[in-house]
């Protein structure tokens, strides 16, 4: 019997397409640490996956847009999502929530049981650490398990080289030991049995088609 481990697969995203953006450059960094340790690479920008701003009254017109349907795709083939996004006020953009939200019209909706982990990079001291406190609030509502060990790059417009690569060692050690220990619970979550469950939105809460927010496995 074939007992062969396959490679596990990534999908490394920034929540920023804006060329330059110190997210994007911490997502490509991130994505060479996980093609260093024998991952698969599978890399997306947010803009990758165009959705208009949420409306009921546009989902039931027209359906969920093809952006949410190429994400949910894109979150089904791998094993895993890593997201570098910026914090904007504060908070979580609205382009990245806007993207949860419609994504999560989808059913199954495909972020129940996917491992996660966040990170991002801010000019600013706090290296955009709120806005990520923001970001697990609907991934985890959504049945996402998202890695504790966040990374937040403070200062970021001076972090990198012009290889891309983090110039200070310490935090470029941290960076790739973050993302190693991720990789480690992915491969255990994937490859070794676990008892499977039913996510319940709230305790006593049963199927109901006008909310339909309880999702089997």
């Amino acid at each position: 019997m074939d007992t062969e481990i396959r490679p596990l697969k990534y999908l490394v995203m920034s929540g920023s397409g804006r060329s330059g953006s110190v997210n994007r450059q911490l997502a490509d960094r991130a994505a060479r640490a996980v093609a260093d340790r024998g991952g698969i690479v599978d890399a997306a920008l947010i803009t990758d996956f165009a959705v208009p701003v949420y409306d009921g009254d546009l989902e039931g017109g027209e359906g969920v847009p093809e952006g949410a349907e190429e994400f949910r795709r894109r979150l089904e083939f791998n094993d895993a999502l890593i997201l570098a996004s910026p914090e904007y006020n504060a908070s979580v953009p609205g382009s990245v929530k806007n993207l949860v939200d419609w994504t999560s019209r989808i059913h199954p909706q495909p972020f129940h049981e996917k491992q996660v982990l966040v990170m991002s990079a801010s000019p600013s001291m706090a290296g955009g650490n709120r806005g990520l406190w923001a970001l697990r609030i609907p991934l985890e509502h959504l049945g996402a398990r998202v890695y504790p060990d966040m990374f937040s790059l403070a200062q970021a417009h001076a972090a990198f080289s012009s290889e891309g690569d983090l110039v200070d060692d310490p935090l470029r050690k941290r960076l790739v030991d973050n993302v190693a220990a991720f990789m480690d619970l992915v491969e255990a979550a994937t490859h070794y049995p676990r008892i499977r469950h039913a996510w319940v939105e709230f305790l006593g809460e049963r199927p109901d088609p006008a909310i339909d927010r309880v999702e089997m496995t």
